[in-house]
């Protein structure tokens, strides 16, 4: 290494090591790694995927409101059949969910039931470590979202994941792809010293034959931009769409797909464990759920305004149910299979998978499960991603459901 080059290098390293994005992610978070790779046209399909972390109670989600099994079994926390907003002769929602209930009338809302995995665990960690990972009882070192990414775009793409929260999710770790994670947009930004404005704000990326130096100056130049983009798409995103009271990160994800940038993956999460609830779980829950639809539905209606609603297709799921009895404290404890929710524009509207059978409780009192959460998964990959696409990502055969068009 020449002393120009040498000088250039620690200069870079300065900038990229020393100099941390503020708030919430280090340059790395942020990189879009250089090389050529598939760059999202306008009509390339994005899916969104929203975490209820905690274990959503689906029974109290998606009522089955005539299973005298059910009111048997839950008779202080079961929803009265007078307040289910009625899907059909079987199934109602949640009270707190008219955004889905509108979804549902639109023909935009598929409820898969039964979802989970054999051998299930019962804690969160480990049970959201096997979801976000598509491999129960195992794990991988890839999150699924990023190997989707890396099945799609085998070469790196910048900003092809966008993960909005506070830490990265397992779920968009990538073996190619660094995904952009950020939390607040306008605090997205490069924080460094004032002495060293002119060092982070003039990165060039300028091609070097130096593996290192081109390394770090990728993360510089990744860093930069993307967070660039991000405030700029946020501060250019207006909209009149109401979210309801916890907009979920949703808007955010709006703004960056308004804005038009390459991200065909997004990820994020209801934070906080919120729907552990173990206690007094009625009003609570009710409300969570009501915040969730709200905020979905305004998702899709912002969309729509946006000319967008074609190219995306939303996912929603939780690490695992609750067990059928209340507890004594009138709340439920963590359980086994659950339902899973897509919607969309292109989504066929309708139940799915087998319901699990009330009166056949496994010994700890839970529903077995009856449709591998991973058959969801390959229908959004296969149905609307990329056709074939979950035999590799998923390495097995899932049947996928005809859950979009």
């Amino acid at each position: 290494m020449n002393l120009n080059s040498r000088r250039r290098f620690l200069q870079h390293l300065a900038a990229t090591g020393c100099v941390g994005m503020s708030g919430l992610l280090n340059p790395l978070s942020a990189l879009g790694a250089t090389g050529t790779g598939v760059t999202a046209a306008a009509t390339d399909r994005i899916l969104v995927v929203l975490e209820l972390s905690g274990g959503n109670d689906g029974l109290n989600t998606v009522v089955p409101y005539t299973n005298d099994h059910y009111y048997r079994l839950r008779p202080k926390l079961a929803i009265k059949r007078k307040q289910a907003l009625r899907l059909d002769d079987h199934w109602g929602l949640n009270p707190g969910m008219i955004g889905f209930k509108r979804l549902w009338d639109a023909g935009q809302l598929g409820i898969v039931h039964g979802c989970g995995y054999t051998q299930p665990s019962f804690s969160h960690f480990t049970s959201m470590a096997y979801w976000q990972t598509a491999a129960p009882n195992s794990g991988d070192d890839y999150g699924w979202v990023g190997r989707v990414a890396d099945t799609i775009a085998p070469k790196p793409v910048p900003n092809f994941i966008v993960n909005v929260d506070v830490v990265e999710s397992l779920a968009v770790k990538s073996r190619i792809h660094t995904p952009v994670v950020f939390d607040e947009p306008d605090g997205f930004v490069r924080k460094g010293l004032f002495e060293t404005r002119d060092l982070l704000d003039g990165v060039s990326g300028v091609a070097t034959s130096n593996a290192t130096l081109a390394y770090l100056e990728s993360v510089a130049v990744g860093a930069r931009d993307a967070s660039a983009q991000v405030r700029a798409a946020w501060h250019q995103y207006k909209s009149s769409v109401d979210y309801g009271l916890v907009p979920l990160q949703l808007p955010k994800i709006a703004a960056c797909i308004a804005a038009g940038l390459p991200a065909r993956l997004y990820y994020a999460a209801f934070r906080n464990n919120a729907f552990d609830t173990h206690v007094q779980q009625a009003d609570l829950h009710q409300r969570l759920l009501s915040y969730a639809a709200d905020a979905l539905y305004g998702f899709t209606r912002d969309l729509e305004r946006l000319g967008l609603a074609d190219r995306v297709t939303v996912l929603v799921f939780s690490e695992f149910g609750r067990r059928v009895p209340e507890n004594a404290n009138l709340g439920t404890d963590h359980g086994t299979a659950n339902v899973m929710f897509v919607l969309g524009k292109h989504v066929e509207g309708g139940h799915y998978g087998e319901p699990p059978a009330l009166d056949k409780l496994d010994a700890g009192d839970n529903l077995q499960f009856t449709t591998d959460f991973r058959r969801v998964y390959a229908s959004v990959m296969d149905g609307w991603l990329q056709p074939g696409l979950s035999k590799t990502v998923l390495k097995g055969d899932f049947a996928p459901f005809s859950l979009t068009g």
